[in-house]
């Protein structure tokens, strides 16, 4: 639990890391729009028209709810990475460790950026996709609840990414070479009931299946794998990673030369 006396601090954080990428918002929310934008055209409308149904909904409505969760994912994970590195690299972030606030105000601080990134890139995927499809909500609890939580997860992993990082090309190594295919292949264009056994369970040890199943449920009323498994899955990710992150800057790891 934060202490309300950091509050100021915490508040101070996330307003920085708002007007960080609100003043650019041409380059921070304006792409991600357009891509998903590019999906719902290419796959939604083209290439669903020929696959026809998936699980019983339309194809363009099975997959607007991955592809509004990817939107989530990689904004808030690239928000972070790339805010606190730059900290690192102007050796702004020596003035953070100095200030009179514990390392958790930090760390929520960044992981708030993030997430306020990602709800904003999803929630205009959102109004984009009403343009290409009807959208409905089964469980509004279980949509919000899930997004947040995966906005979260992403944030501390982006976070991870730039404790580590020593170069600017380190931010896009984890996003190019994990990020992207733990996305692709986390059931976004398919259910993984299309797939052979030996595959179904190869997707099961893909933290994103969970996320993107617990999100089309919201939206869907459908998963292929439990509520209660997707969350639990979530939430240990959360509790291990952030974990990990509080123990590195504790000891200086990727900030102390």
């Amino acid at each position: 639990m934060i202490n309300f006396k950091y509050g100021v601090a915490l508040k101070t954080i996330w307003i920085k890391e708002m007007n960080r990428f609100l003043r650019i918002w041409v380059q921070t929310l304006v792409p991600p729009v357009i891509t998903m934008s590019l999906y719902f055209v290419i796959f939604g409308n083209l290439i669903g028209s020929r696959i026809g149904e998936m699980n019983g909904f339309s194809y363009i409505a099975f997959i607007v709810p991955g592809l509004i969760m990817m939107s989530v994912i990689t904004n808030s994970y690239s928000n972070v990475a790339s805010s606190f590195y730059s900290a690192k690299f102007q050796l702004s972030v020596e003035e953070l460790l100095v200030a009179p606030v514990p390392n958790y105000v930090i760390i929520w601080g960044y992981i708030g950026g993030g997430v306020i990134r990602g709800l904003m890139v999803g929630v205009l995927v959102t109004c984009v996709s009403l343009f290409f499809v009807q959208l409905q909500i089964a469980n509004l609890f279980v949509l919000i609840f899930s997004v947040i939580l995966t906005a979260i997860l992403f944030s501390i992993g982006g976070l991870l990414n730039a404790i580590f990082a020593r170069t600017f090309d380190d931010i896009s190594i984890i996003p190019t070479f994990v990020l992207t295919p733990l996305t692709y292949l986390g059931g976004v264009f398919y259910s993984i009931n299309l797939l052979p056994p030996f595959w179904q369970g190869v997707s099961h040890f893909n933290p994103v299946f969970y996320m993107i199943n617990a999100f089309r449920y919201g939206f869907l009323g459908v998963s292929d794998v439990s509520l209660l498994w997707s969350f639990t899955v979530i939430i240990a990710f959360i509790i291990v990673l952030y974990g990990l992150i509080a123990v590195l800057l504790k000891k200086g790891v990727g900030i102390r030369s």
